[in-house]
């Protein structure tokens, strides 16, 4: 959903955007890649950092792209011209949703280098690569049927999405070095902070650079939009939201002139006032879902049209139905709603 306090933020850059295949000076040693993306979210920002490990200089990769002919084309052209002549020293994956994680393996085989990420990230990209979890199959369907999405049409679609993360993930490296919250990581002589974030993925690695004052936030504070936080049929029970907002905590601890780096959108200073939007949002939907459900006796699906103002394709379907379960969930599990199961087999809520 779109930022409607966005004037609040400041763009250094103003709309100066890298182009496809190119990388962007940002700061001494930072350079900024931008990948497109087969959605209506339609690129995805990475970020290489000057970096010298074992006696070797090069580059670290933060975040990879999908993998694509496209992605792989324009990584090439960037290798050509923008890596001074250098090698990639080592990948940092922020999480292991597609366009993060996507290229990872091709990236670390093409340079013989490692992959850095959170355990939990990595197991489950792993798995996910050789299945799916909760964005397509028959699994996911019959989860969102249970929440009230019943046009057959778009169940028929999801359960055909099963190889929805193995196309764009088809590989996850078979090794990796494990990132942790507070886990401190040297890169190019300076130290970057790693801080944990969850809901969003289950362990996001952003990464805080106090000497360049420079924030790579990954996914869990975008100036633009708001980030994604769905419950999904592996844990149907989940409060994704709940822990989003406790982990939007982590950062107010930063400097309020850090210069954010996001996964999408344009490099921003403001951090702090966005968590405050971002805090605002999710407050407003609560109360929108809560009105709701004293109304009527209310299911997921039956809440998109109170939470999302646009029309939907089915990819954001499904984004916007795991948004508005963990919205209903983190009501039900603090007790202010409570939960029944029809006799339809779907759930719906109401005042507890």
């Amino acid at each position: 959903m779109a930022n409607a306090r966005e004037s609040e933020l400041h763009y250094p850059l103003g709309d100066t955007l890298p182009q496809p295949g190119e990388a962007l000076d940002l700061a001494p040693g930072v350079r900024w890649v931008r990948m497109g993306l087969p959605f209506a979210l339609d690129h995805i920002n990475l970020w290489l950092l000057r970096d010298h490990q074992d006696g070797r200089e090069g580059w670290t990769i933060v975040d990879c792209g999908i993998a694509s002919d496209d992605t792989r084309a324009n990584w090439e052209k960037v290798f050509a011209e923008r890596l001074d002549g250098l090698p990639v020293l080592r990948v940092i994956a922020t999480h292991f949703h597609p366009d993060h994680l996507g290229l990872a393996h091709w990236l670390t085989e093409k340079w013989g280098c490692r992959l850095w990420m959170s355990a939990t990230d990595f197991n489950l990209a792993r798995l996910a690569s050789s299945s799916t979890v909760g964005m397509g199959g028959a699994s996911a369907a019959a989860f969102f049927g249970s929440h009230g999405l019943t046009d057959p049409e778009s169940l028929d679609k999801i359960r055909a999405r099963a190889d929805y993360y193995p196309k764009m993930v088809p590989v996850v490296p078979a090794s990796f070095r494990r990132l942790m919250d507070g886990t401190e990581v040297e890169i190019g002589g300076r130290v970057w902070h790693c801080i944990a974030g969850y809901g969003h993925a289950p362990e996001h690695i952003s990464l805080f650079c106090d000497e360049a004052q420079l924030l790579i936030s990954g996914d869990m504070v975008l100036p633009r939009i708001s980030t994604n936080v769905s419950v999904v049929d592996v844990e149907p029970e989940a409060d994704p939201l709940t822990l989003y907002l406790n982990s939007l905590a982590r950062y107010l601890a930063l400097p309020a002139d850090t210069l954010v780096l996001p996964s999408h959108g344009k490099p921003f200073t403001g951090l702090h006032q966005r968590i405050d939007q971002l805090r605002e949002h999710h407050d407003e939907r609560l109360a929108e879902v809560v009105t709701a459900c004293a109304a009527a006796p209310t299911h997921a699906a039956g809440l998109l049209s109170v939470l999302f103002k646009r029309k939907l394709d089915l990819h954001q379907t499904t984004f916007a139905m795991g948004e508005a379960i963990a919205h209903l969930n983190a009501l039900w599990l603090q007790g202010d709603l409570k939960r029944e199961l029809g006799a339809d087999g779907v759930y719906r809520f109401s005042p507890a």
